[in-house]
């Protein structure tokens, strides 16, 4: 069975420079080959999964756009020809093609190559990624100097670079203020930073929300130094982007300390310490997340059957907060998935693979952490779906059904189906953590732990908000005990059992920190003291989103909930794949039965990595069941000409300027002129604050005269039915 390899950072990193421009070409699709380059440009880039989705999503889409435009089966293009959220992408045809594929392949090169030029002109290694692009586009036989957009001619290179200058200029407007480097335009954090050299928590503000971390020195996930030693929240606005195929009917916008943000599929508010009807499950919560900090040692002689015959195969996922204690094992670890009786492909068991669970648990929180070098949680499943793409049983025939496709239009479909899928779960993760704006495990711990106990008033440092005790995991320092220091100072603090930290890491390539008794003020999740914890709120996990999400994409788009062969896998070897200490301390194979036993497997990776506990978890989990399917079937309306669904009810309109200031004049892109409509300007709370029977024009004009700083809806009503809208904020 053809497997994944691991390889140290080293080999990784030539690999990702070197390997895929000259290996793949005679081997795979233009296609493949181009987003093998994208990848591999994210995983030198800062390490930003929303802004990399975004790439993914939007090249996917370019490539899609110069594939459709000259295919003889007229698939819909997505931007090219048409107006999508308000932007219009003329398109006035062109000739013919007598050689369809070679005409293809350049309009998708030159689309690409274009694309990755601009996305990643201002990227810390620039020159690697825009040297490798161009060496691809001399391997193919294409000329980097032509420039022209001019597709009357009959040029398909040309067609190619229209195609990258339309997405180009659509993701100016967007929302996600490319042309400000994506920085934040409002967001600021309730709480000042934790500086995780120094013990406990003294300067929280706001247990529930979110708090920046003072590093020494801060390395991202893909291994670029960054100036800054407090990172900021990264994307909190990201709601605010213009999704793929996420429905208005699915958006709320609300307002928090005179901001606005976008929520798609709003969970809700997470468990909050304060709240008397979720507390518990705020302190059980990340309980969980220092108790499963105990399974990171490979030495406590606790073996694990880690196969697809005893991992995998969980039938429901709970609903409510009062189910969490059953499906997630407090002490032990893991879930309840039952794993699976036989592989469906053989109709063989699964063969068990017994590890130390302390080895499984390292490998899982590395390999889904996707860094350093990383092409971040959205790109990591594109590299699945390569691998699968490659198996040697697999067939790539749409939903499993119908003629096996060539290798390049099943490449761009899956690419473009993928890719919405993916920024569309950007889109709604980062507003549902913006918004909510919920606190991490380290500060969240090393708080609870300030408070002291909350098991038993009648015993010292007794605190409601603090840690339960737990024998053998959550204790009191006691006279005598190895932690209470040279004058007892630390006696009555709290004490846990968990992963020891990066003190007592020399160097990684020989060093384990192991598990034992620490303080809890001194918690440290299982990550580089150089990163610690990604730079933005908690809730809901962008990996339990972005994974679940995925796997529902592969499921329907390979029409089998398994794997080629009944089974993936993922070699880690001996001592040579962990990258924050030594280990694993055996040859170890990461394997799932199916798409959705991966993501599942992911999920628990980031509790076992301190990353996220629970009340993260399974909600994001929910809205990856409800984007994936969405995504693929909007997608596949472009497939199969049914346009209807592409179109909905309420259209997009096209507003400026967004922001405005109070009393100016608002601009309106009619997308009718001469014609009867309704104007309306709605408040947040379903309000018209402003209405007007008028005959459209080409651009309408509003004085924004009496109206109160705020996010309006501007609608647009005519007398066949239709509805334009679109928000903007009054400030």
């Amino acid at each position: 069975m053809l497997k994944f390899k691991f390889y140290t950072l080293k080999v990784l990193c030539i690999i990702a420079l070197f390997f895929t421009s000259f290996s793949v070409s005679a081997q795979h699709s233009v296609a493949r080959q181009w987003n093998e380059e994208l990848l591999a440009a994210i995983r030198i880039d800062y390490a930003r999964p929303t802004v990399h989705a975004r790439n993914l999503f939007h090249i996917s889409a370019a490539m899609y756009d110069a594939w459709a435009a000259l295919s003889p089966n007229g698939e819909e293009t997505y931007l090219l020809g048409r107006t999508v959220h308000g932007f219009e992408c003329e398109f006035n045809g062109i000739a013919a093609p007598t050689d369809v594929k070679a005409a293809q392949e350049e309009a998708i090169s030159y689309a690409a190559y274009r694309m990755l030029l601009h996305r990643f002109q201002f990227a810390p290694n620039a020159s690697a990624t825009l040297t490798r692009c161009a060496a691809l586009m001399q391997d193919l036989g294409y000329d980097v100097n032509f420039t022209s957009k001019d597709y009357s001619t009959g040029s398909y290179a040309a067609l190619g670079n229209y195609i990258a200058s339309c997405m180009i200029e659509y993701g100016f407007q967007d929302g996600s203020n490319e042309a400000g480097q994506y920085a934040n335009l409002y967001y600021a954090p309730v709480n000042p930073p934790l500086i995780p050299v120094n013990a406990g928590n003294p300067l929280i503000v706001d247990p529930n929300h979110w708090q920046p971390l003072t590093l020494q020195t801060f390395i991202d996930q893909s291994g670029n130094v960054i100036p800054l030693n407090t990172p900021p929240f990264l994307s909190p606005e990201w709601g605010g982007v213009n999704p793929f195929s996420l429905k208005e009917s699915e958006q709320n916008i609300y307002e928090s300390n005179g901001d606005f943000y976008s929520v798609y599929h709003d969970p809700g508010h997470p468990p909050y310490i304060d709240d008397p009807a979720s507390k518990e499950y705020y302190v059980w919560s990340f309980l969980l997340v220092s108790v499963w900090s105990s399974h990171l040692d490979p030495a406590d002689s606790v073996m694990w059957d880690i196969s697809p015959a005893s991992i995998g195969n969980n039938t429901a996922l709970p609903t409510s907060y009062t189910e969490y204690d059953n499906f997630y094992k407090l002490e032990d670890g893991g879930d309840q998935s039952q794993g699976w009786d036989v592989n469906p492909v053989t109709g063989m068991p699964y063969e068990p693979q017994i590890v130390p669970r302390g080895d499984y648990t390292r490998v899982l929180a590395e390999f889904w952490a996707d860094g350093p070098a990383s092409e971040t949680p959205p790109g990591h499943w594109f590299t699945i779906l390569n691998y699968v793409n490659d198996h040697p049983l697999f067939e790539k025939r749409f939903k499993g059904e119908g003629e096996i496709l060539d290798d390049l239009e099943w490449d761009v479909k899956a690419y473009f189906i993928l890719g919405g899928a993916m920024h569309d779960v950007a889109v709604t993760s980062w507003g549902v953590k913006g918004y909510y704006d919920y606190i991490r495990p380290i500060s969240a711990i090393r708080y609870m732990a300030d408070q002291g106990q909350s098991s038993d008033p009648n015993k010292p440092h007794y605190s409601e908000n603090g840690l339960p005790l737990i024998d053998g995991l959550v204790e009191l320092v006691e006279s005598g005990d190895e932690l209470a220091g040279e004058g007892n100072e630390n006696v009555d603090k709290i004490k846990i059992y968990a992963w020891r930290g990066p003190d007592y890491i020399d160097s990684a390539a020989i060093d384990e920190a192991g598990v034992g008794w620490i303080l809890a003020e001194n918690w440290w999740p299982y990550q580089r003291p150089t990163f610690i914890t990604p730079p933005f709120a908690g809730y809901v996990s962008g990996h339990s989103t972005y994974s679940r999400a995925a796997a529902e994409i592969m499921t329907l788009l390979t029409g089998d909930a398994f794997f080629p062969g009944g089974m993936g896998e993922f070699e880690a070897p001996k001592n040579e794949f962990l990258v924050f200490e030594e280990g694993p301390s055996r040859d170890l194979t990461l394997q799932w039965a199916t798409y959705r036993d991966a993501s599942d497997q992911c999920s628990l990776s980031r509790i076992w990595g301190g990353i996220h506990p629970p009340a993260d978890d399974i909600p994001g989990r929910f809205i990856g069941i409800k984007i994936g399917p969405e995504a693929f079937h909007f997608a596949e309306a472009y497939f199969d000409h049914r346009t209807a669904l592409l179109e909905t009810s309420v259209k997009p309109l096209n507003v400026y300027p967004n922001p405005l200031s109070s009393g100016s004049m608002l601009t309106i892109n009619s997308p009718v002129s001469g014609q009867p409509m309704t104007v309306d300007l709605i408040n947040s709370n379903g309000q018209s604050v402003y209405t007007d029977n008028i005959i459209a024009e080409s651009t309408i004009k509003i004085a924004m005269k009496n109206i109160a700083p705020g996010m309006y809806v501007v609608k647009l009503k005519g007398k066949g039915g239709d509805v334009y809208q679109s928000s903007v904020i009054v400030q």
